[in-house]
C-alpha cells in the first residue's frame, strides 16, 4: 500500500511517499480502508518534534510513529475476532493519535475504542475533519472549562480547525460566544454563529473593557497576563494551542495564578475518547454541528499540505484525500 513516512525530525521535506506492507488487524483491531484524512497540529508536533517536551512522546531521536496522520475516515475491510461494536463494511471515523497514528496511508489498523460510525449525513471529507479537532474543543470547554449557559465566553483563534468546532459547540451548551480573528476570516465566524467578533488586527480584545467568563487560546502569542487581564473573577483560561511561549507561561506561571488568585489558568492535553467522539457525532448528525474545510490535498502532495497549514492561516481544516 502507498503511506507517507517520516523516518526523522524536520521540514516538510523529510515526508517520503513510498509503498509499505499492508496491516493486518490483530484480534482487538480493526482494519480500515482509509478515504480521507486531516491534518491537526499534533501532526506538526509529530513532524518537527516541537516543542521539545513532545519528544518524551513521540521519540527523542526520531519519530517513534513513521507514519503520521491523526484524524481518518473510511471503511472497515477487516475485524479481529474480538471486535463486537464494528463490522466489514462500516463506514466510520475516528482518532489514531493515541494508538500508534497512521492515517496518511490507504490501510491503517485501529484500536475498536478510536473508531466511532460515520453519520450518514455528512462526507468523507467532513468526517475526517472532525475526531481530534472535534473533541478538543469539548474537552477544553466543558472538562477543562467548565462552561455553563449564559456564560461569557471569549475563543481566541476561533477561525482554525479547533476553533470552529469550539465556537459551535460552546453555542450549543449556551453560552454567549466571541470569536477573535483576522480580517479575512469575519465571515466564517459569522457563518458558524459568533455572537461578537474581534478582528485582531484592528482590535486588541484585552483593551475593550470586557471580561469573560471563559477564555480558549487556541492559536495566537498572547501572553497569559493577558488573558489573565480579560477574565471575570472566578474565570478560567484554556490552553489549546498557539505559540510555544505561551504553552510554557502556561504550565509554568498558570499554576502559581490559579493557586494564589481567583482565575484559574490551565493547559489542556486533549486524549483521544469515543464517548467524547459519539457526542460530536450527535451534533453533527442533528446539525448543531458543522465542519469548516478550507482545503483539500491528495496523498501525494501532504508534504505540499504541510507547508500550507504551518503558515496558520488555513480557515477551517486541511483535507488529506487518501482514495481517489
Amino acid at each position: 500500500m502507498k503511506a507517507i513516512v517520516c523516518n526523522k525530525y524536520g521540514s516538510p521535506d523529510v515526508l517520503e511517499l513510498k509503498e509499505v506492507k499492508k496491516p493486518l488487524p490483530n484480534e482487538n483491531e480493526v482494519l480500515v480502508q482509509v478515504h480521507t484524512a486531516s491534518l491537526n497540529f499534533g501532526n506538526l508536533v509529530l513532524l518537527k518534534g516541537k516543542p521539545f517536551l513532545a519528544r518524551f512522546a513521540f521519540g527523542l531521536l526520531r519519530p517513534k510513529y513513521s507514519i503520521p496522520g491523526g484524524d481518518i475516515a473510511g471503511i472497515v475491510e477487516g475485524v479481529g475476532r474480538n471486535i463486537k461494536s464494528f463490522k466489514v463494511g462500516d463506514v466510520v471515523f475516528g482518532d489514531l493519535s493515541v494508538c500508534g497514528w497512521g492515517g496518511f496511508a490507504e490501510y491503517v489498523t485501529v484500536p475498536e475504542f478510536a473508531l466511532a460510525k460515520k453519520p450518514t449525513n455528512i462526507s468523507f471529507e467532513e468526517a475526517a475533519a472532525t475526531p481530534m479537532a472535534g473533541v478538543t474543543a469539548l474537552q477544553a470547554l466543558r472538562d477543562k472549562g467548565k462552561i455553563k449557559s449564559g456564560q461569557k465566553v471569549l475563543i481566541y483563534g476561533a477561525s482554525g480547525g479547533v476553533g470552529t468546532f469550539a465556537v459551535q459547540i460552546a453555542k450549543s451548551f449556551g453560552a454567549e460566544v466571541t470569536g477573535v480573528c483576522s480580517t479575512r476570516n469575519l465571515e466564517i465566524l459569522h457563518s458558524i454563529g459568533a455572537d461578537h467578533i474581534i478582528d485582531y488586527t484592528k482590535e486588541d480584545f484585552t483593551q475593550n473593557k470586557e471580561c469573560y467568563d471563559l477564555i480558549l487560546g487556541v492559536n495566537g502569542s498572547n501572553s497569559i497576563s493577558a488573558y489573565k487581564r480579560a477574565l471575570k473573577q472566578n474565570g478560567n483560561f484554556v490552553h489549546v494551542g498557539g505559540a510555544e511561549s505561551q504553552l510554557y507561561q502556561t504550565l509554568l506561571i498558570g499554576p502559581f495564578i490559579s493557586m494564589t488568585g481567583n482565575k484559574k489558568m490551565s493547559n489542556l492535553l486533549q486524549r483521544a475518547n469515543q464517548n467524547d467522539l459519539n457526542y460530536i457525532k450527535e451534533l453533527l448528525e442533528n446539525g448543531t454541528v458543522k465542519p469548516i474545510i478550507d482545503k483539500t490535498f491528495k496523498l501525494n502532495e501532504v508534504p505540499r499540505a504541510f507547508e500550507y497549514y504551518q503558515q496558520g492561516y488555513a480557515q477551517g481544516k486541511v483535507i488529506i484525500a487518501v482514495k481517489s
